[in-house]
């Protein structure tokens, strides 16, 4: 049977590995794409293979699930769940705050007999066997009992951090994050802290067994809990697919506290905002508020006034997240009006933006109520017009002739030097996000939302030569109207400001995004659905 003492051995083989990387650039350094999808720099590379190694040269009989080769069956009944190295951010930095985390188990988390974290650079060991306790450097650890006027919490604030990690920072007197997760787990194993908070936005940066196998097993045996954002005691298979928020606690306390069964600290809140002109708007919205029981939500004064009951103006929600029934308009409509993150339910025709079909409702907010889904930001414009701030664009702007079939002068400046110099209707200044709209329509090429630009795009220009083009998002844009004659600026299709002639509008990408929830990421899947194919 594999021992501790096997483990130490494995863990000795990788710190002896890693200590000829020469420096943080070669440590740094892309060699692949890891089994998870992400790549794998050479100090994730150099510490599983130097652990893969030790083990098949002393035969040591374990199937193995790492982050990098991914899984491996070797006829074994136990397997080792290797993070080679956990908090690879830090290691590459020179930040002593990292682990080789290996736990040893069956089936699922679990099932995790053994569990070993050793940080490299301290030497510091944390380990467990099931129902024998958890010691660090040999010496027995417990969970403390929480002052809950005096909690210190770790909580995950990476790029991916839930709002409600941000909510928590302010309801606890002390938090800090360390991009550690197995460490900042072994923090509250040891009586150093109340709990450890992980919640992403993004289903792409939450936890993995092989992060938290060896954590769990840790602090469970000092007398902690790992719990799923639904209080539910923390389980996953033994694969690398699935992803899981969690919330790891030395008592019970702390979690009642931060999953808001005692001060209301982090509870979820959601907003309905339906287009009453949608055909079946109130159909869809008690289908919407039946998925929702049991939740915090409000719904917009406008459906609510049809369907009369209570309703709150989607200006004036307090919401994490809004659900909004009807086409891409009404989308734009709700993204002009909160700076929640944002699901579109298609009540429209294309609904390039929505992501849940109308026949689907049910399931796709009991999938977004289990947060198995990602957030994808994306950028906005920002528009002056005469010294005075306009709105945010997620989409375009357009500036037009006022009146039907009269055509317009323009200058166009990037930053402030001039790019172009045309007659036409009009130009739009277009984000990725709206090159699928109406900068498609005038035979622009659509962008990948990933991509940082700002495409301008003439309007039944009078030249030929009067093309689109495209300058990167940090540009300044300028459009000028060289006539004097009147033109209107139209923000999403939502908003019109009158703009006199000889005069100019300012356009730069915001400090803002929209925050789009995702279901599937693949942008030229729904480029062939709802464009190519929509005949």
């Amino acid at each position: 049977m594999i021992t501790m003492e096997t483990l130490s051995d494995i863990a000795d083989a990788v710190v002896e590995a890693i200590g000829k990387i020469p420096d943080s650039c070669c440590r740094g350094g892309t060699v692949c794409i890891g089994a998870d999808g992400s790549p794998t720099s050479q100090i994730d590379k150099v510490a599983e293979n130097a652990a893969l190694m030790y083990i098949q040269l002393h035969g040591i009989q374990l199937n193995i699930l790492s982050e990098e080769i991914g899984f491996v069956d070797n006829g074994a009944e136990e397997t080792l769940v290797l993070d080679p190295i956990d908090g690879t951010s830090n290691a590459i930095a020179g930040v002593p705050y990292y682990t080789i985390s290996m736990g040893v188990g069956r089936d699922t988390l679990s099932g995790m007999r053994l569990g070993y974290l050793r940080n490299p650079v301290t030497g510091d060991v944390l380990c467990a066997e099931r129902g024998c306790g958890a010691f660090k450097n040999g010496c027995p650890i417990h969970v403390r009992e929480p002052d809950m006027d005096d909690l210190f919490m770790m909580i995950y604030m990476g790029n991916g951090a839930h709002p409600d990690a941000f909510r928590l920072t302010k309801a606890v007197k002390s938090s800090r994050s360390y991009g550690c997760a197995s460490l900042e787990m072994a923090i509250v194993a040891e009586g150093e802290a109340d709990g450890f908070y992980m919640r992403s936005e993004r289903y792409t940066r939450s936890a993995r067994i092989v992060d938290i196998a060896a954590s769990t097993l840790i602090l469970r045996e000092a007398g902690g809990e790992v719990y799923d954002m639904e209080g539910n005691v923390l389980d996953m298979p033994m694969d690398l697919e699935h992803r899981a928020n969690f919330l790891a606690v030395g008592s019970d306390r702390v979690f009642n506290f931060v999953m808001g069964r005692r001060g209301n600290a982090v509870k979820h809140r959601y907003g309905i905002y339906t287009n009453t002109s949608v055909a079946a708007a109130v159909d869809y919205t008690r289908q919407v508020m039946e998925a929702l029981e049991g939740q915090e939500y409000y719904v917009d004064s406008d459906i609510a006034a049809v369907m009369g009951i209570p309703g709150v103006p989607l200006r004036d929600m307090n919401v994490d997240t809004v659900i909004v029934i009807g086409g891409d308009g009404t989308l734009l409509r709700a993204l002009q009006s909160t700076d929640a993150m944002v699901i579109g339910i298609n009540g429209g025709t294309v609904g390039f933006l929505a992501e849940i079909d109308h026949d689907h409702i049910r399931e796709g907010v009991e999938r977004l109520l289990r947060e198995d889904y990602m957030v994808e930001n994306r950028f906005k414009i920002s528009t002056w017009y005469d010294g005075e701030y306009l709105s945010d664009s997620v989409n375009e702007v357009v500036v037009h002739t006022a009146s039907v079939a009269k055509i317009r002068h323009y200058k166009i400046y990037v930053d402030e030097e001039l790019a172009c110099e045309l007659r036409a209707d009009g130009v739009i200044v277009s984000t990725p996000t709206g090159s699928t709209c109406y900068a498609m329509s005038l035979g622009a090429p659509y962008i990948h939302p990933q991509v940082g630009a700002l495409m301008i795009v003439p309007m039944a220009a009078y030249r030929f030569s009067s093309r689109p083009f495209i300058v990167p998002a940090t540009s300044k844009i300028t459009v000028e109207s060289v006539l004097d004659k009147e033109c209107l600026i139209v923000l999403d299709g939502q908003e019109e400001h009158t703009m006199a002639g000889l005069s100019r509008v300012e356009f730069m990408v915001s400090d803002d995004k929209a925050r789009l929830i995702r279901f599937n990421q693949d942008f030229f899947s729904r480029v062939r659905e709802k464009l190519v194919n929509d005949l």
